[in-house]
């Protein structure tokens, strides 16, 4: 400021205004690519991919908009999507592999969290499936093949699909304020709370499956998980095909997840943590010698209790939205714009903010965080230490109270799955491809001949037949390199 002493920014502050206002990535990461074949070289600077607007607001904006682009061509499609990703000839059987292996771990997880499981000896858990009495009965139609709804007669006598999209909440934990901060603190239901958020996403799951039960078809959906006032998260669903307003509410009343989780009402390390031992591979208790109870040897002794209670039991709140949609309106708009709005906006940015009650949102989150601490999140997590369990799979170094499980963290404030949940058969495409066809429809309208470059990682043609492309990462002036262990190509 003339005559005075301000302040004057920085370069790199300059440097990323201008980057934001120019739409380009504020960090780019530099590399240079050179064909192993002819030995040239040029520099290629490729943007972060960052997914939130705190790290680089251009990447986030233009992630945002590709998740846009994926659930509008998949929301009301009238024929079967051509899933391109499920032929496995067209890539060796990589994706079918990496999808097999995928399907495998979730099966586990999903058996673990419910008290089933394998044993040591290979013996399979089995536990009732008996549903609860509390829990209303599910209606269920004849299966048929396919994921596309049914059509209706529209009013002017045309046939029309249209699609559905759903709102569905946890329940209540106490009476919060208009801001979202509990009336009474020591009232609320905090423990609840996060255990609802931990196991959320296999409530999600078992939704959809009770959905498609009593649908009769396949539905697809389009879900982003988002965070109310009160900080308890809540999913907005777009989902392919109608149903009844009251049979969706009557399958959110109907659908519970019961977690078959050893208890975990007694502290026995407070102040104190085992020990591993080297030699034995199991964590001990220095003071009194024993080994600590195994994750096996618990769920085998809760399996055996007949008066064992689940850990928890989760379910949706009574409040259930749900629109009917028709494609090509601008209410449908408005919903995919809603559900990719909070897609690039950290959880923690806007926990503290409250106006008037500031402080009293900061001790709800301060609360919430020390819950969410020491509550397990999967069997291997560290925080069974603090209750004399050995976690499932566990080694070295496991600390109670610092688990690397995304469910910890301030962001994530209990909840530890994606905030984007897809169904594999939505739009028949991947990511990946939704990508390539915005780049390639961007450089058309533009009229601009897009130039052959390599793709990091893995073979690429080169102009001169295949070729074998290096990439070597630019960092303070050296250069770094590292192989792709499944292509066995450099990037």
């Amino acid at each position: 400021m003339p005559g005075g002493r301000g302040v004057r920014p920085l370069r790199s502050e300059v440097a990323e205004l201008l980057a934001i206002q120019a739409g380009v990535c504020v960090r780019p990461i530099p590399f240079r690519v050179r064909d192993a074949a002819t030995g040239e070289s040029r520099v290629v600077s490729l943007p972060c991919g960052a997914r939130l607007e705190s790290q680089c607001p251009p990447c986030a904006k233009r992630n945002r908009q590709l998740r846009m682009v994926q659930c509008r061509e998949g929301w009301h499609l009238e024929q079967e999507p051509e899933s391109r990703a499920r032929e496995g000839h067209r890539d060796g059987g990589g994706d079918a592999a990496v999808r097999a292996a995928a399907a495998s771990i979730h099966s586990k997880i999903e058996t673990a969290g419910e008290g089933g499981g394998e044993e040591e000896g290979g013996a399979r858990r089995v536990r009732s499936t008996r549903r609860r009495q509390d829990a209303p009965r599910l209606p269920k139609r004849a299966r048929r093949a396919g994921t596309v709804g049914r059509a209706v007669m529209g009013p002017d006598g045309v046939m029309v699909r249209p699609s559905m999209f759903i709102t569905l909440t946890l329940p209540s934990y106490g009476r919060v304020r208009s801001g979202g901060v509990p009336v009474d603190p020591d009232r609320y239901d905090y423990v609840r709370a996060v255990r609802d958020a931990v196991h959320l996403p296999m409530l999600v799951n078992r939704f959809v499956r009770n959905l498609r039960r009593v649908a009769g078809w396949s539905v697809q959906y389009f879900a982003a998980v988002e965070f109310q006032k009160r900080l308890a998260p809540h999913v907005h669903m777009a989902v392919r095909g109608t149903l009844p307003v009251d049979e969706v509410r009557q399958v959110a009343a109907a659908t519970y997840v019961q977690v078959w989780w050893p208890p975990v009402d007694r502290v026995a390390f407070e102040g104190r943590r085992p020990v591993w031992h080297e030699s034995a591979g199991c964590y001990v208790d220095l003071e009194t010698g024993e080994v600590l109870t195994s994750w096996n040897a618990a769920l085998d002794r809760l399996g055996s209790d007949p008066s064992a209670v689940p850990l928890h039991v989760a379910r949706f709140g009574a409040q259930v939205d749900v629109v009917n949609v028709l494609a090509g309106t601008e209410e449908t708009e408005a919903c995919i714009r809603y559900l990719a709005k909070y897609l690039t906006k950290s959880v923690a940015a806007g926990a503290v903010s409250g106006g008037g009650e500031g402080w009293a949102r900061r001790r709800h989150v301060r609360r919430l965080l020390e819950v969410a601490r020491w509550e397990p999140c999967s069997p291997g997590c560290a925080n069974w230490l603090r209750y004399g369990i050995e976690p499932e799979g566990a080694g070295a170094g496991l600390v109670p109270g610092w688990c690397r499980g995304r469910a910890h963290r301030a962001e994530g404030l209990g909840y530890g799955g994606r905030r984007v949940l897809v169904s594999r058969r939505w739009s028949g495409k991947t990511l990946g491809e939704h990508r390539r066809e915005s780049r390639a429809w961007a450089l058309a309208a533009l009229g601009v001949r897009e130039e052959e470059r390599p793709e990091p990682g893995g073979w690429c043609g080169s102009g001169r037949g295949r070729g074998m492309w290096m990439w070597l990462r630019v960092r303070r002036g050296c250069w770094i390199w590292w192989r792709s262990g499944s292509a066995g190509g450099w990037r």
